[in-house]
């Protein structure tokens, strides 16, 4: 009996060392370090939507006064079809190679605005010259080389000849409203049909093989196509009637000569400008 006493009694003094002095017993253990309790941190917040783009192959926005180059224009031909002079376009749209133009590409059409401020290198010397406030300034001095002014155009009336002897094989409205083909021999003159100032000379036209343009004025302009020797240079003026290339077969089939004549780029029928034959 005094056993079973004695063992209970143990058995209470180890229970009661087990438990802190006012602290119960299952107590939760706090973290007393400092740091942070280890929580799952919050989510990020999802980010913005993008705002929508234009869809791709969208056409560009254009206004009055701009062209979207399509595939196989190029700078030569666009000029064209707007009755203008390709080193002006080149220039309105800053193009220092011709040949750089790509499809989607907008390009201004009509002349800048006129009052425009050109932003560009001063010339001369950036020496800074002292003088007394009451000097007079000096004269500014001439230029000695002056500004290359483009060639004027002949005057008088605008009157038009047939450009070459020969047999009109293709009317107006069979070369798709462009022109007329005119039968030939490889090496028949071909003459300006008006006086004016060659624009362009070369073959950057499809389909038009080895051609030159002569402005007359600012609205007419013709073209002389397929030849196979030119003997007149860009910026060159000539006189109605002067030799300005020979027929050839460049880019046809046969020898002949593919004539325009546009007012503003838009081709109109020759044979409302020719005298009959």
């Amino acid at each position: 009996m005094t056993r079973g006493v004695s063992l209970v009694a143990a058995a209470i003094a180890l229970a009661a060392c087990a438990s802190q002095p006012g602290e119960p017993a299952g107590a939760p253990v706090v973290d007393r370090t400092g740091r942070a309790a280890s929580a799952t941190p919050p989510p990020a917040p999802a980010p913005a939507p993008k705002a929508a783009s234009a869809a791709p192959g969208a056409a560009p926005v254009i206004t009055a006064g701009e062209y979207v180059v399509k595939r196989g224009d190029t700078l030569y031909s666009i000029a064209l079809e707007h009755g203008l002079d390709y080193r002006e376009l080149g220039q309105w749209n800053s193009l220092d190679d011709p040949t750089r133009i790509r499809g989607g590409q907008v390009l201004r059409v009509r002349p800048p605005e006129p009052g425009g401020v050109t932003v560009g290198r001063l010339a001369g010397s950036s020496r800074i010259e002292a003088r007394p406030l009451d000097a007079p300034a000096p004269a500014p001095a001439k230029s000695t080389a002056s500004a290359a002014a483009p060639p004027p155009l002949p005057g008088g009336p605008l009157k038009f000849i047939w450009p070459t002897k020969g047999k009109v094989i293709a009317a107006f409205e069979q070369t798709r409203g462009k022109g007329l083909d005119i039968d030939g021999r490889v090496g028949d003159p071909v003459v300006a049909a008006a006086g004016g100032k060659v624009t362009y000379v070369g073959s950057g036209i499809r389909g038009l093989g080895k051609m030159l343009i002569i402005q007359h004025s600012d609205q007419f302009l013709t073209v002389y196509a397929h030849t196979s020797q030119i003997v007149v240079k860009e910026q060159q003026v000539v006189s109605g009637g002067q030799k300005i290339a020979e027929i050839g077969t460049s880019d046809a089939e046969r020898p002949m000569l593919h004539f325009q004549i546009r007012k503003l780029g838009r081709p109109l029928d020759p044979k409302q400008f020719l005298p009959g034959v």
